[in-house]
């Protein structure tokens, strides 16, 4: 078994504020919906490795009562903490917020917890050269 999507959920109208987020931010491609799906609202976005491989994929989907994810979150893991401290750098820049506070207190890892632009959280860890 292993993991498909995580969906996160995003306010009626935030579609473009997403792909602000996922394309520009993040460095994401936007996947096409199946048709059966695109009336709903919400945007899917899909990470691939240099071999076209799907390393991870999230789903935006519309909220009617949206309220954001302020505990739960999927934790995205990257190749280098150079990559890290980059996309930390980039994320801000395009609807995002960065929170550097816990960087070292996981064991093994670097991390952040970076906010989407509707607030939801999304945690993004590395694992430090010297320990790699």
């Amino acid at each position: 078994m292993r993991l498909h999507h995580v969906q996160l959920a995003i306010p009626a109208g935030g579609e473009d504020a997403a792909r602000e987020f996922w394309i520009g931010g993040a460095g994401w491609s936007e996947v096409p919906k199946p048709p059966a799906l695109t009336g709903r609202g919400g945007c899917w976005f899909r990470r691939l490795d240099a071999e076209g491989r799907v390393l991870a994929e999230i789903h935006c989907g519309v909220e009617a009562d949206f309220r954001p994810a302020a505990k739960a979150h999927p934790a995205l893991l990257l190749d280098s903490v150079k990559e890290l401290e980059a996309l930390g750098a980039r994320l801000p820049l395009h609807g995002g917020a960065v929170d550097w506070s816990e960087r070292h207190t996981f064991d093994g890892y670097e991390r952040f917890h970076a906010s989407d632009p509707f607030g939801n959280r999304i945690e993004v860890l590395a694992v430090p050269e010297a320990t790699a």
